[in-house]
Parts: structure tokens; C-alpha cells; sequence
């Protein structure tokens, strides 16, 4: 056979290949990290630390320059899975009963899971801990997680440090090896590789409880962050030693999440898989810590309006038959463009309706149709107890003055500031007065969303007991409607809180509540109080004792009063229920039967 001929075979053979690639369905992985904002990454200027492995992520693919998020973690996440504002998919808020995604909604990984895709969580879901909210119930077939805000929150397994700590995977609580962010990454590659094998495409969402407090990490990561902080002196003039100590070893977090990017990466080029596989990279709202050393030119940190406190990075490398790059969009965008844009690239067209977020994919394959006209809203839920100015009443109660519009180069604050960022970005000049037709554009847009909102948004979303699905289960004080009890150092030192859970009763009959003082697995009494406790990578603080020597519990319009000893580890109660939604508060109690605090751990099981 002559050199033309085989020259002509294989270019036939590698048009095939490309052409299989093509009509292949393609794999998506994205990645978010918690906490860290648009500065914390070297491709971004940082002058302390070093991601090479996310740059090269930001220099090989399609970086984003005015992506934003909402100012907090699981506004973001709502948004990102359903394609829809907060404050229409009801995951508004990071605790206070208003963490549930409502259940009616498809979410990103029901989408994949119906046109044929395999679904896997690894890590942080943080839109319900409970039936029918949890990743099991929402279109992920594989799931290792833990509930809440954080790896240690408050209804996590007691005393999780971020080392060799116990799971939910798939509903069972079970032990892992290994660092909280390496072994997230561990278990997405091992099951990704598993489901290239089987030749099935793959939907992987790894979300990191990292870089979010506490700031626990492998100790080897902090010396470099040390090392660069020792050279950059005047950044950090003015922070304490006790922030400088939190930094660097938020810092070393952040180093720790780039190295499993690398093996990320790596993994995908050494399987061949980079060849058909979307990865999106993102963080989850603005810094904790930017403002203190290093925001990228931007005013605010994570909760607040200001710029860097959503803008945020996003980065997209994809098939070359998919996305121009190495490219730069300056495009106004946010998160909830992710699910319309990632289903198209994947040839998906039974998408939900009515979604707040457009399809990017032209803008990925150098169409430069421009998006300029387009007009975003930022709202959530504020934690009960933060000061804001747009009301006196409790800033979880979600409002229309609690929001922020974004156009063009525009930004309207809570309704009354507006602010220029091209010429002022770090917005230190308020310029409504000066610019009324401006104001009022935003402000008409604004009224028009929340007219749209307003009638549902206050509606609790309802944990659902006696199912099948789940049961027994654990309800934390997370659900108090409202009222904030989130961490497991709250645990320890007792705020004196109260709240009330909002259930639906899914099947008539007999159910057993349990109140606890302390969780189920810790062993402790009611009144225990416990000792500070050293773990791998820090101190929890001891934890308070209570006089506790009744408790009662309310169900419905029935409540019932039962007294307890030092020895007790739970108060429990008997109920006969009917179906339908129904409210449960708690009380703990002195000798004279006076109120201390709720029960922060409610063990309900259907008789």
C-alpha cells in the first residue's frame, strides 16, 4: 500500500473518531468551591497565592469576567440546579428553615438523569437535609454529602472535623478516609471512571465544603501561604493576628483545592475523556476575606450587594466542537445560565419552562450576539440576626428592597443607591440623584419581578415525616422558620433559641418524637455540658450545660408536658397524626417548668 493511500486512511480514521466524539453525548463535571471569591486565584492577580491548576483551566478554556452568583451559598446552588431565581425556587436563605429548593421543581440532575446521563453528588448540597429535598430525591443516583451549611454544621455527624469523617451517601451514614476536599474528589474520579467504563455519559457536580469555616486543612499547605504573606507585608497591615492566622489558613485551603484540580484535570487528559467532557469551574458567592487583602478591585465581601460580594469567576473548558477557546466574555451572566447552557451544549432540548437563565452556548462558540440589554436581580433571605437598612422588621423575611439590579455597567441597591462601575468601582459614589431615568428603568424592572414573586415567596417549604422515603429521621433545628441555629459550636455553647418546624404528615397513624439537647450519636444526657475537644486540625469549644428537668412538645393544637431526670438523653412523646401540614415547636425546661431553649435535634418516626 502506497504512503498517499495510508496517509488518506488515517485521516479518514481520525474524521470517524472526531465524528464519534461529536455525536456523543458529552460529559459534564462542575466544580464549586465555597467562599472564595474572584481574587482568590493568581489568574485574577492575587499577589499571595498560587492555582496553577486553575489557570490552566482559566488560560486553556473560556473565562468569564462579570459572572455573578447570588451573596450567598445556597441562593447560588438553588439557582444553579433549577435555572431559576432564588426567590422562585425557594432556596432563599443558608439556614432558618429557608434552605429548601421547592420539591415540584426539576433540578439540573433530574434533566441529565431523563436523557440518559448518570447523576453523581460529591459533597456539599445544602438545599434540604430531608425528604423530599434531599440529592436522592432530586435526580441524583449517586450521592455523598453531608446536610447544611458545612462540614460540621449542626445536624452533621457530631464532631466531623474535615478528617476521616462519616458521610451520607445515598441516605446511610457512612466513614470516609482521607481530607474532606480530597476525598470528594477521590470518590467523583473513581465514580466518573466507573461510568466511562459503562460506557454511559455522566452529569458530576463536585461542591466543596471548602474554603468555608472552619479553616481546617493539611497542615503542609499553610507554610507557602506563610512565605508569600511574609513577602507582600503592607497588604496585610491592619489585620490582627488572630484574621491573619484564619487567612492563611483559608489560604492553604484554596492551595489544597487547586492540587485536587490538577488531578482532576490530569485524570480526564490520561483517560482520554477531556476529548468529550464539559468542565465548569465556580465559586459559590463572593469572599470571606477578599476586602481584608485583596478583592480585585472590587468593594464588598460574601452577604453583601456590593460587587464582590456575587461577582465571582466562571471558567468552561470544552469540546473544540463546542466552544471556541482559549476566550475571554465580557458579557453580563449569571449562574442561572448554567443549566440552559450546559443542557444545550449536550443536545437537550426538554428543558423546565419559564427559566430566568438563557442558553451561552452561542456566546461559547464565538457568536457575539451581545447580551447588553439584559437585566439581572439579586435577592435572598438575609440571617435573622443581621442589621440591614432596607427594613426593622427580621431580614429573613425575604422583601422587595432587599435586592440588587444589574445592567449594563449599572448596579441599583436595595432601591435607592445606584452606582457606576466602569467609573467608580469600587462604588464609593452613589449617582441615583443624578441619574433618575436610569433609577427608574431598574426600578420598573425591579417592581415587575417581585410582582411576579411576591405571592409565593413567603410560603414555607415542609420537610415531610412519616414517608417511606424517610423514616426515622433526624429534623434539626436548621428548620426553625426563621430563626438561626446552624453549627455544631452553637450546639456546644446553647444559644437560648426557639423556633417552629413546618411539616407535612405524609400517612395517618402513630409517631414518636424525640427531642434532644445533644445529637443521637454523641451518647450525652440533657444536662450534660462537655469539655472542649481537640480535633485534627483545631479545638471545638466546650459545651454548655443546661438545667433541663421537663420538656414539651407542641404538635398541631395538641401539646403535651413531660418531666425528665439528669440521666435522660431524650424527652420522648407519642402523637396520633392525621396527613396534612401541621407545625412542631419544642421547649426545654427548668424546675419551675420555665422555658430555656428548643430542642435543637427532633428524632421523628412513624409508629
Amino acid at each position: 500500500m502506497n504512503t498517499k493511500l495510508l496517509l488518506l486512511f488515517a485521516i479518514l480514521a481520525a474524521c470517524s473518531v472526531n465524528q464519534e466524539i461529536e455525536d456523543a453525548s458529552p460529559n459534564v463535571i462542575i466544580v464549586m468551591t465555597d467562599d472564595q471569591g474572584y481574587g482568590e486565584f493568581s489568574f485574577n492577580g492575587n499577589p499571595v497565592t498560587q492555582t496553577p491548576n486553575i489557570d490552566r483551566l482559566a488560560n486553556e478554556g473560556i473565562r468569564f469576567t462579570d459572572f455573578h452568583v447570588a451573596p450567598m451559598c445556597t441562593p447560588t446552588r438553588g439557582q444553579l440546579l433549577t435555572g431559576m431565581d432564588a426567590f422562585r425556587n425557594g432556596a432563599i436563605n443558608v439556614s432558618s428553615g429557608r434552605t429548601l429548593l421547592r420539591p415540584e421543581l426539576k433540578t439540573m440532575a433530574n434533566v441529565f438523569q431523563e436523557n440518559g446521563y448518570a447523576t453523581g453528588l460529591f459533597g456539599k448540597w445544602h438545599l434540604g437535609d430531608n425528604y423530599p429535598f434531599r440529592p436522592e430525591d432530586r435526580g441524583f443516583e449517586k450521592a455523598i454529602w453531608f446536610p447544611s451549611s458545612h462540614v460540621n454544621s449542626l445536624p452533621d455527624y457530631w464532631d466531623n472535623d474535615y478528617f476521616d469523617d462519616t458521610y451520607l451517601h445515598n441516605g446511610k451514614r457512612e466513614k470516609f478516609q482521607g481530607y474532606c476536599t480530597n476525598v470528594f474528589f477521590d470518590e467523583g474520579i473513581k465514580w466518573m471512571q466507573e461510568m466511562a467504563d459503562s460506557n454511559k455519559p455522566f452529569f458530576s457536580y463536585i461542591a466543596l465544603n471548602s474554603a468555608h469555616w472552619p479553616h481546617f486543612v493539611p497542615d503542609h499547605y499553610r507554610n507557602p501561604i506563610r512565605e508569600a504573606m511574609a513577602k507582600n507585608p503592607d497588604l496585610f497591615d491592619g489585620i490582627d493576628e488572630d484574621k491573619r492566622r484564619e487567612l492563611t489558613s483559608f489560604l492553604a485551603m484554596g492551595a489544597n483545592i487547586d492540587d485536587n484540580m490538577g488531578k482532576l484535570l490530569d485524570f480526564l487528559e490520561v483517560s482520554g475523556l477531556d476529548k468529550n467532557t464539559v468542565v465548569v469551574f465556580l465559586t459559590d458567592n463572593g469572599s470571606t476575606f477578599g476586602q481584608d487583602y485583596y478583592n480585585a478591585g472590587m468593594k464588598g465581601r460574601k452577604t453583601t450587594l456590593w460587587e464582590g460580594g456575587h461577582r465571582v469567576p466562571l471558567l468552561i473548558k470544552a469540546p473544540d466542537h463546542l466552544a471556541v477557546q482559549p476566550s475571554v466574555i465580557d458579557e453580563l451572566c449569571q449562574v442561572q445560565d448554567l443549566l440552559p447552557t450546559l443542557t444545550s451544549m449536550s443536545g437537550i432540548t426538554s428543558i423546565p419552562d419559564k427559566l430566568d437563565g438563557v442558553d451561552l452556548s452561542p456566546l461559547l462558540s464565538g457568536d457575539k450576539e451581545s447580551l447588553e440589554d439584559r437585566m439581572l436581580v439579586i435577592n435572598y433571605s438575609r440571617m435573622p440576626m443581621f442589621k440591614v437598612n432596607y427594613t426593622t422588621e427580621n431580614p429573613a423575611i425575604p422583601m422587595r428592597n432587599g435586592a440588587g439590579v444589574l445592567w449594563k455597567r449599572w448596579r441599583l441597591l436595595e432601591n435607592r443607591e445606584l452606582y457606576d462601575i466602569s467609573s467608580d468601582p469600587v462604588q464609593d459614589h452613589d449617582v441615583a440623584a443624578e441619574n433618575p431615568e436610569i433609577v427608574a428603568k431598574m426600578r420598573a424592572h425591579l417592581d415587575q419581578w417581585w410582582d411576579e414573586v411576591k405571592e409565593t415567596v413567603h410560603e414555607p417549604q415542609r420537610v415531610i415525616i412519616g414517608s417511606e422515603h424517610e423514616n426515622p429521621m433526624l429534623i434539626s433545628a436548621c428548620e426553625w422558620l426563621d430563626v438561626f441555629v446552624d453549627q455544631q459550636i452553637q450546639v456546644r455553647y446553647g444559644p437560648q433559641k426557639n423556633g417552629v418546624w413546618h411539616l407535612q404528615v405524609a400517612e395517618a397513624g402513630t409517631y414518636e418524637f424525640e427531642l434532644r439537647r445533644w445529637p443521637k450519636e454523641s451518647g450525652f444526657t440533657l444536662q450534660q455540658g462537655i469539655p472542649e475537644t481537640r480535633v485534627t486540625d483545631g479545638t471545638f469549644v466546650k459545651g454548655v450545660s443546661f438545667p433541663i428537668y421537663s420538656a414539651r412538645l407542641k404538635v398541631g393544637e395538641e401539646e403535651k408536658l413531660i418531666q425528665t431526670t439528669e440521666n435522660d438523653v431524650a424527652a420522648r412523646f407519642t402523637f396520633e397524626l392525621a396527613t396534612g401540614n401541621i407545625e412542631v415547636q419544642s421547649w426545654f425546661n427548668n424546675e419551675q417548668d420555665d422555658p430555656i431553649l428548643g430542642a435543637y435535634y427532633l428524632y421523628a418516626n412513624k409508629l
